[in-house]
């Protein structure tokens, strides 16, 4: 089949295939010459793969390297890990003062600039800049006492 047809990506669809339209032509009718009819078959569900290919704008089957790729998701355990150290996270930043927390959060936690935090909250950026430091110096303190040197993603 490889030899008459190399253009044929997944020799494996067209046996399938062909095999499945015979044994659904054999369920109808009684087939005299099963090898003969099986290789006519194959020959044009293999012709038909060839068309459809030849059609179609994109290649179906991608990159073959980058289909073998595993989806990159967490496990369980790692996404345990992660909540976890998220519910800490939000247990220390529950212990800073309502401002504090306030700002601590915007900038860390949102990503928001010293002055975007300061706009949106009508503070100087010196005051933001003073809560942070407070802020991550408590959280800090908080999470060494429970012996966590620290939540970084980079370290295990």
């Amino acid at each position: 089949m490889r030899g008459t047809y190399p253009a044929v990506r997944d020799i494996e669809d067209v046996v399938q295939e062909s095999y499945l339209r015979l044994w659904k032509a054999a369920a109808q009718e009684p087939i005299d010459s099963a090898k003969a009819f099986l290789f006519l078959v194959a020959r044009r569900v293999a012709l038909n793969f060839i068309r459809k290919q030849r059609n179609a704008p994109f290649d179906p089957f991608g990159d073959r390297v980058a289909a073998r790729i595993v989806e990159e998701k967490p496990d369980a355990a790692e996404a345990l890990l992660v909540q976890e150290r998220i519910d800490l996270l939000a247990d220390a930043l529950m212990t800073l003062p309502p401002r504090c927390r306030d700002v601590t959060v915007l900038h860390k936690v949102k990503g928001l600039s010293h002055k975007e935090v300061a706009v949106q909250l009508g503070i100087s950026e010196r005051t933001v800049e003073a809560h942070v430091r407070t802020g991550v110096s408590r959280c800090h303190a908080y999470l060494s006492k429970l012996g966590l040197e620290s939540l970084r993603r980079n370290e295990t």
